[in-house]
């Protein structure tokens, strides 16, 4: 179903949709239906890509819960890379890699 709009626009907005429409070989209706269009895709992404207050703030409480778990040799280092001349999980201070230690 179509509808039909009536609205004012702006003398030099109407100048660059006329010039869109003449690069393109489209008639006005498409140009402004194309620039619509790509216009509401790019707002409706920005709405997408933003939290709610309430889900912004219980993110920000789960990193700051995350951060505040110790270090250990296990599941905290998952996802962490190490940092040179720092001792690896399971190396004793001291030791490097392929280092055996006694007993």
């Amino acid at each position: 179903m179509t509808e039909t709009l009536s609205i004012e626009i702006d003398p030099l907005l109407l100048g660059r949709v006329r010039r869109v429409a003449a690069a393109h070989g489209w008639s006005q209706q498409q140009v402004l239906t194309h620039l619509i269009e790509h216009g509401l895709f790019s707002c409706e992404a920005e709405l997408a890509a933003r939290f709610s207050d309430s889900d912004a703030q219980a993110l920000q409480e789960a990193i700051a819960a995350l951060e505040q778990i110790q270090d250990d040799p296990g599941f905290s280092l998952i996802g962490r890379s190490a940092v040179p001349g720092e001792a690896q999980a399971g190396e004793g201070a001291g030791q490097t890699r392929g280092e055996q230690l006694p007993g």
